[in-house]
């Protein structure tokens, strides 16, 4: 008897896939959306771009200066956050109508609970087809699913079937599907952690799934107990249904790197007025401010404080102006600056996602 099918559906490039509704003719076309790349200078990244592009090695996250240099002729295209969340809402709305349950995990992803809905896997193969295809004749987009009997195998199995695919992983065959895999591809694995893991000698998720769990408790915890289970294909985690936004926030990246205090200043009151549109029209308030100050070197920093509850913009730009001038490292050169707001609370309206991006 199968207990449960989950499915987890994600939008392939969703935010150049989102740009070919409006701009059909750059289908098939090397397309990025991200930050101005300026003729090759400048200093922003890629965030997200199509398979083609794909081809020629651009990805995700790569800065937008690379992309340019790999490849000139590409489609460069700005981030529209209004617009993709306004789609988002159109895709979300369309694939909890196919759910038992339902969760909304980030703007292009979502896991439905299904067992009610499907009797055996070859019923989940055929309704999680019918998902893809309502998604693309009603909205005119591209998704994969990954099927499998908990959240974890769902997930490595939309990776696999992507792009526009499907992928069914039984629950006989979960522990077996993911063990080959690099250590890295683990969900739940970072950077940092799979740099220690592979320190430790763990090269794939069947080296990890053979550790001794009292190994794994005693070097990282009870995180070390939780990624020994993934490895074994365990997850019992459950569907939950009301997705609340964690955060919304919005980052700069200077044109050069900087060390003058009036440039972060104006920088943070650029962002906290993008913020608070982005709060107020979620209908919500928060408690929580937090800045992040990258350096010229990529290193790091982030420093918060909270307040009574608020969704005034004065707060934010006030509480996030003294954490600068607390924390900026005098002698150093800002490349990018970030201010969120989290603890949110909602007090009207609609559900809307804030990214920090």
């Amino acid at each position: 008897m199968i207990m449960r099918i989950i499915f987890l559906v994600d939008m392939d490039y969703f935010y150049v896939a989102c740009e070919e509704i409006r701009r059909p003719e750059i289908r098939g076309k090397p397309a990025v959306v991200g930050s101005d790349p300026k003729g090759g200078k400048g200093r922003g990244v890629v965030m997200t771009c199509n398979y083609p592009a794909r081809k020629f090695g651009l990805h995700s996250g790569m800065p937008i200066s690379m992309a340019y240099r790999m490849k000139p002729d590409a489609i460069y295209l700005p981030v529209d956050f209004d617009y993709y969340d306004a789609v988002s809402k159109k895709v979300m709305d369309l694939a909890r109508s196919f759910a038992d349950r339902f969760e909304q995990v980030s703007v292009d992803e979502a896991y439905l609970d299904v067992s009610k809905k499907v009797k055996d896997y070859e019923g989940a193969l055929e309704y999680a087809k019918l998902i893809k295809d309502e998604v693309r004749e009603r909205i005119g987009l591209p998704c994969s699913v990954g099927i499998g009997t908990s959240k974890l195998i769902a997930k490595m199995a939309c990776e696999k079937a992507k792009p526009d695919g499907i992928k069914l992983v039984k629950e006989e065959e979960s522990k077996g599907f993911i063990a080959p895999m690099k250590i890295g591809d683990l969900y739940g694995v970072g950077r940092k952690t799979r740099e220690q893991l592979e320190h430790l000698g763990y090269k794939t998720v069947g080296d990890l799934a053979k550790a001794n769990p009292m190994d794994m408790m005693d070097r990282f915890g009870t995180y070390g107990v939780l990624l020994h289970k993934y490895a074994n294909g365990i997850d019992e985690s459950d569907i939950i249904e009301n997705y609340t936004v964690m955060s919304i926030g919005r980052e700069l990246t200077f044109d050069a790197d900087t060390d003058r205090s009036e440039d972060a200043v104006a920088a943070i009151r650029k962002l906290s007025n993008e913020v608070i549109g982005e709060v107020n029209k979620a209908g919500m308030s928060f408690k929580t401010i937090t800045i992040k100050l990258r350096y010229s070197d990529f290193s790091e920093h982030l420093k918060s404080r909270s307040i009574k509850n608020s969704n005034n913009v004065n707060d934010i730009i006030n509480v996030a102006t003294e954490l600068y001038f607390r924390n900026f490292e005098k002698g150093r050169k800002l490349r990018k600056i970030g201010v969120r707001v989290s603890n949110l609370i909602k007090y009207r309206g609609q559900k809307k996602i804030g990214e920090f991006s």
